[in-house]
């Protein structure tokens, strides 16, 4: 197994530099054709989200289409991938930023009654109290 930065995510997704484009699809490709998967830590997706969203001024709509192809990619392997995912479904149906909602995933996984934040974009999500 070999793991992703979020660089090579961002590449592959948007394709902005040729180069760059090209050598993220080749590993991706050469993964595959071997059957190795490749690992995304829950650091690099919030990261990838991040920079689409902020860099690339992508929308919500935007972001949620590449996260779905990312999901969807039987060789992607991601950390706490249960917590991704249900963090996502928030992300997708809600206001909030999606590493707000994983924060607050992999924080009741922990054992955390809730997770205290000044984000009023998190008002009346599960597991958040608004300070």
């Amino acid at each position: 197994m070999r793991a992703l930065d979020s660089n090579v995510l961002v590449r592959y997704l948007v394709a902005d530099d040729p180069r760059q484009t090209a050598v993220a699809e080749r590993i991706i490709e050469e993964c595959r054709t071997a059957d190795e998967p490749l690992f995304i830590t829950v650091l690099v997706l919030s990261e990838t989200v991040w920079v689409l969203g902020r860099v690339y001024q992508q929308s919500r709509i935007q972001i949620v289409e590449a996260v779905e192809t990312l999901l969807g990619m039987d060789l992607l392997r991601f950390e706490h991938d249960h917590l991704v995912r249900r963090a996502f479904d928030q992300f997708r149906l809600s206001k909030a930023d999606f590493p707000d909602y994983l924060i607050g995933e992999i924080a009741s996984a922990a054992g955390c009654r809730d997770t205290v934040t000044f984000d009023k974009a998190l008002k009346g999500s599960p597991g958040f109290t608004i300070l």
